[in-house]
């Protein structure tokens, strides 16, 4: 059975007074996911705002991963699908 989809990212960087602030959105087309993240420049530390980007970046992203995979996990308990082969585990996510 062939499945093929396609979600959108939008990713809205924001900095603010050293900080940089991070907004992930992905669309499913059935729902919207969103993460946020930020990252803080040290005051004794150089300003290269691309690093904070990254970080803010990286982090909105992390929190939708995990977000994505609490509701993979509250799926797959819902159909009542066994845990992992033997080990009463749920499943490695």
């Amino acid at each position: 059975m062939a499945h093929t989809v396609e979600w959108q990212v939008h990713l809205h960087l924001f900095e603010d007074e050293g900080t940089t602030k991070a907004r992930a959105v992905v669309e499913t087309g059935a729902n919207s996911v969103v993460g946020n993240g930020l990252a803080r420049c040290n005051p004794n530390d150089r300003d290269i705002p691309e690093i904070g980007d990254e970080l803010a970046a990286g982090r909105a992203m992390r929190d939708i991963a995990q977000q994505l995979l609490g509701e993979a996990q509250r799926d797959i308990e819902s159909v009542n699908a066994p845990a992992q082969q033997g080990a009463g585990e749920p499943w490695p996510m």
